[in-house]
């Protein structure tokens, strides 16, 4: 993964190598998503900027992409998986083997709908130089970051992440997933709808657990695509222990060589990380020494985490708690991982939304308030869990890959009615616990205690420990009458915590404006829940703590 800038709608009075200075210094402020090479591309009507880290093609997909016959410039952040078979059915005359340029390819090749055959992680700007055309576009799930906004004379400008347009573009705003912008057409328009965000379309639908589990395998294997050595971030927790199960598989053939010849790092490599005595850390080597990976527990202290917190705002670009809680072990594991040289790591991030595995769950009322709260996470993600592992990683130049995420499996997932997702005390022994139908897929792939292992968020996971001493050095830090005026302050998502507001200052010292803070989704925050949601329990609708501990009733009594 890396990261892009770009600028359009030059004029033709511009100051091209001013505007090429200028777009080269709005791009360093991200280049810690690509230590590895930076690229430009300059025309009178369009400049992009490439930071890149080199994970698949490492000697020869230095970006911009551009064409043979040098029309077209491409700047891409992110991973296509389906690369190879795209490749197979295109007549264009590719110059690397960058994963990426099947994009230049499809375009050339006259599919206007080739977006929507991209099964991947992806940002990206093409400009058509012949038809002084372009195109922004970013992947349906939002796993890869992506900003736009004008500056004071008009451009279009995007980047990766918004530090690179702050100060230059008044109305910044997120690029949202799923869409893609033509300026031939002057249309932001939605590619990604699928037929499952309607709960009628999946009602009556199930899957086999041994085609489910075949699914999320095949997922896994696709994004183990890689040229670099590799890892797997493993809490202990379900979703990252399947990851690790599903990785330790394949781990031994090179899936860029169609498992035809011996990887180049044979063995798996497995990170954790926690406070002294977290849950994690020790259901995590549990979990490992099942599998046989070679794994790296890393205790971090309070001290440390807090130390950090700055640096991560800055990083993540967001106050949301939530995130910010998770944002900072994973930032300090980031660190440990990238010393140790590797590039690329898979993770678990996508399956709760997908499979209903947030506590509050438990109190859904009905199969289609359950499926729909499950869609509106999905459209969610990119805010949050998705914006987390991607910014914390990239931080110090660490890939992470989503495999549950992985859009073929998407489709199986969500086609299940949720009558089977939903927690039923009284039903099989499958039903009583969250997650039920993912658990029964791959029983026997994992110890017991780690399949049915309670929900724990990854900041609870760490060790209750931190969350804890955050709401004290909130406490201490904001005083009471900075808090009561906290409306007036921030009459946009007012801060409803200390901690809230404590997190928001720090925000707002990177990233001040109306139009910045507007990136960061409002409302109430109980696992970032719905209205909707909150109405499935009284007690939710005045809970202003979103950790899972907080969600009465049902962290407590789950295995009840």
């Amino acid at each position: 993964m890396c990261s892009i800038f770009g600028m359009f709608d030059l004029q033709s009075g511009d100051d091209l190598a001013q505007l090429r200075r200028q777009a080269l210094e709005l791009s360093q402020r991200q280049r810690h998503r690509g230590p590895d090479w930076s690229g430009v591309f300059v025309d009178a009507g369009a400049i992009l900027v490439h930071e890149r880290l080199a994970i698949v093609d490492p000697a020869s997909g230095a970006q911009p992409l551009r064409s043979r016959d040098g029309a077209l410039a491409l700047a891409v952040n992110g991973e296509i998986y389906n690369h190879r078979e795209l490749r197979a059915g295109s007549d264009y005359d590719f110059t690397t083997g960058s994963d990426c340029e099947v994009i230049s390819a499809m375009y050339r090749d006259g599919d206007t709908d080739f977006v929507n055959k991209l099964n991947g992680i992806f940002a990206f700007a093409l400009w058509d130089g012949e038809a002084q055309r372009y195109l922004i576009a970013r992947d349906p799930i939002g796993v890869c970051p992506l900003y736009w906004g004008h500056d004071t004379h008009g451009r279009l400008c995007v980047a990766s992440e918004m530090k690179s347009l702050v100060g230059l573009c008044a109305d910044v705003a997120a690029f949202p997933p799923g869409h893609i912008y033509d300026s031939a057409s002057g249309e932001l328009r939605q590619y990604y709808v699928k037929p499952w965000r309607d709960y009628a379309h999946t009602q009556g639908s199930s899957v086999e657990p041994a085609v489910l589990k075949l699914a999320f395998e095949q997922a896994v294997h696709r994004q183990l695509m890689t040229d670099v050595p590799y890892g797997v971030l493993l809490s202990g927790g379900l979703d990252s222990s399947l990851v690790a199960a599903c990785a330790a598989r394949f781990a031994r053939e090179r899936i860029e060589d169609e498992d035809r010849s011996e990887a180049w790092w044979p063995r798996l490599h497995s990170f954790a990380i926690g406070l002294e005595g977290s849950p994690d850390l020790a259901a995590a080597q549990v979990a490992a020494d099942a599998l046989g990976t070679v794994h790296h527990g890393f205790v971090y202290t309070f001290w440390e985490g807090l130390d950090a917190l700055p640096e991560v705002i800055r990083h993540i670009e967001t106050y949301d708690v939530t995130t910010i809680r998770a944002a900072t072990p994973m930032y300090l594991l980031a660190r440990r991982i990238k010393a140790m040289g590797v590039k690329m790591v898979l993770s678990g991030e996508g399956s709760d939304e997908l499979f209903g595995g947030y506590l509050y769950f438990h109190k859904a009322p009905s199969a289609e308030a359950f499926h729909e709260e499950t869609v509106r996470k999905i459209d969610a993600l990119h805010s949050y869990d998705c914006l987390r592992a991607n910014k914390a990683m990239m931080a110090w130049g660490v890939e992470a890959r989503v495999p549950f995420l992985d859009l073929e499996f998407i489709d199986v997932a969500m086609r299940i009615d949720a009558q089977h997702k939903m927690v039923d005390k009284s039903g099989p022994s499958n039903r009583k616990m969250e997650k039920g139908v993912l658990r029964e897929a791959f029983d026997g792939a994992l110890p017991e205690k780690i399949l049915w292992r309670q929900k724990e968020q990854f900041s609870d996971g760490v060790g209750y420990g931190w969350i804890d001493g955050l709401k004290v050095q909130a406490e201490q830090a904001v005083t009471d009458r900075e808090f009561a005026a906290a409306a007036a302050r921030y009459p946009f998502n007012t801060p409803a915590t200390k901690e809230a507001y404590f997190y928001r200052r720090i925000f707002e010292q990177h990233f001040p404006g109306e139009a910045c803070a507007a990136t960061v989704p409002g409302g109430k925050s109980i696992a970032c829940s719905s209205p909707a949601a909150l109405a499935w329990d009284p007690a939710f609708a005045h809970a202003a703590d979103p950790s899972g501990r907080a969600v009465r009733g049902v962290h407590d009594d789950a295995l009840a």
